[in-house]
């Protein structure tokens, strides 16, 4: 019988995990899972970073395993986030892009949201809908989100403690988070106000302002630093949990642009980069006088608060009963003063415009994961499996114990975690994103066929790629391999259900452009 089948089979079969804790004496393993947002392919240590420092992610990787061949189900926030809680993929997915729900009214005035909870959030999901939190729940776990939401809106039936969760702080609304020093975040259903003054994002320096002077960049560097206090709320919800299996889904805000980091870390790059170009915030966002530092100095400052959790895990005992996975939501951006050229984000991909963030392109969904759990996962190791966020959804059911639904598109990837039980494979992945122009992706092996321009009255793509021989997309050769994109057309026609929700639906897909291989 294999680990998806069996369910809780796979605990009754192993030895219970040896822990220190002394509260702790269930054998479900605790379950972390660390999304990152924006955080490119490239931007952590042991998957090529080499200027930016993260030693305790690193140290993550050491002890567990890297998973080389890891995407984001979806290219921007919301709908990798959907497609992660639901295990399902963009062709059956009801968010398929962001969606701000610009029909309320100034939903993108930051001083309307401020005095009207009713503009802030994204469009909600069904009332209907399940999430991986529901289940862990149903398997007797306490369930925790502290980071971003981006899946509803106050005063809906969307909120994270309405879809699972048993607590939340954090962002909401993710408009509200390009400002590391909002005006509120939330506890729960419920507004919590910050000691900050309404700067709202996309704020210039003050007129006549010297762009070299740091005192002209005072208005965007505040009181109340939401990671902070997010990071404070995230370890006193493990504390308080420790009694039972918890599930915690730290949604980080962390890399995404605005560039504000602690002081102390980016000091430390400027005297590592040395002298750089202030950025104005001609790409949207804040200024800042030190970019390249700045954006480092947020990376390193979340890899530091990942080090400190996992030493709360070990002084509480709690460390070797515990599965850590850590990921990011997409690719990185190439606004707000983010330079993946700089940084080669996305190496040995491209993570610039078109190619990073928002696109198709392996820069744009392919993103760094590990996984670590003591006794479980082999240390050091490393898979080149075909895995996407979508598949968290089956292999949490196996490491919990909970019934997976039938119409998940995900699989287990609990088998090449623990080198134990037969791995399934993807027949194929599966990306829809109606924005950006609108794209489709369809991975088969090593072939991946791309679609572009299904939105903007543009002549549609038609490409074709072998990963193995041209992992970067450099050269197209659908015309010399018509029975991959045939084999593709299949897949669509099988998988893709039309959008419920008319701003997701593709002219040129439903004019069956795509189906007709037009």
């Amino acid at each position: 019988m294999s680990l998806l089948m069996a369910g809780t089979l796979f605990w009754s079969c192993k030895e219970s995990p040896k822990t220190e804790s002394k509260v702790q004496s269930n054998t479900k393993p605790n379950i972390i899972y660390i999304l990152a947002d924006d955080l490119g392919y490239a931007e952590i240590g042991v998957f090529g970073q080499e200027k930016i420092e993260t030693p305790n992610i690193d140290a993550l990787a050491k002890s567990g395993m890297r998973f080389t061949q890891h995407y984001s189900s979806a290219p921007v926030c919301a709908p990798a986030r959907y497609m992660l809680l639901t295990g399902k993929h963009a062709g059956h997915a009801y968010i398929r892009s962001n969606s701000e729900w610009k029909e309320r009214g100034e939903v993108w005035n930051y001083k309307a949201m401020a005095k009207d909870s009713t503009l802030e959030g994204q469009g909600p999901m069904p009332k209907s809908t399940i999430t991986m939190a529901h289940r862990l729940k149903e398997a007797g776990y306490t369930t925790g989100m502290v980071g971003k939401w981006g899946l509803g809106a106050p005063h809906t039936h969307s909120l994270p403690t309405t879809m699972g969760f048993d607590f939340f702080y954090g962002f909401n609304c993710q408009r509200q988070a390009h400002t590391y020093y909002p005006l509120h975040l939330y506890k729960n259903e419920n507004r919590v106000p910050l000691a900050n003054d309404t700067i709202a994002p996309n704020t210039k320096l003050p007129e006549g302002a010297d762009p070299n002077d740091i005192e002209s960049y005072a208005d965007f560097n505040l009181t109340d630093y939401a990671p902070d206090l997010m990071f404070e709320e995230l370890t006193n919800f493990v504390e308080r949990s420790s009694d039972k299996p918890f599930f915690l889904y730290w949604a980080s805000p962390i890399p995404h642009v605005a560039l504000q980091a602690p002081q102390r870390w980016v000091d430390y790059y400027i005297e590592k980069f040395g002298a750089e170009e202030p950025y104005l915030g001609d790409k949207g966002y804040f200024p800042h006088k030190n970019p390249h530092a700045a954006y480092a100095a947020m990376v390193s400052y979340f890899d530091e608060n990942i080090g400190k959790l996992v030493e709360q895990l070990k002084d509480e005992g709690l460390y070797e009963n515990t599965l850590i996975v850590f990921t990011s939501d997409n690719g990185p951006s190439y606004a707000g003063g983010a330079d993946p050229e700089f940084f080669e984000s996305a190496k040995p991909f491209e993570g610039t415009h078109g190619r990073g963030k928002g696109y198709l392109y392996e820069g744009g969904i392919r993103v760094p994961m590990i996984a670590s759990w003591p006794k479980h996962i082999q240390a050091g190791t490393e898979s080149d499996l075909q895995s996407a966020h979508y598949d968290m959804l089956a292999t949490f059911a196996d490491v919990a114990g909970y019934e997976l639904p039938d119409d998940t598109d995900g699989i287990s990837i609990l088998p090449t975690m623990i080198s134990e039980g037969e791995q399934v494979e993807h027949d194929f992945m599966y990306w829809e994103f109606p924005s950006y122009g609108g794209q489709i992706a369809i991975r088969i092996g090593d072939w991946k066929v791309v679609r572009q321009n299904l939105t903007n009255n543009k002549p549609a793509t038609l490409e074709l790629y072998d990963l193995k021989k041209d992992p970067t997309e450099q050269n197209n050769v659908a015309e010399q391999h018509p029975e991959i994109i045939d084999r593709a057309i299949e897949i669509f026609k099988e998988q893709r259900e039309t959008p419920e929700l008319e701003h997701f639906k593709m002219p040129a897909i439903e004019g069956g452009l795509i189906a007709n291989n037009k």
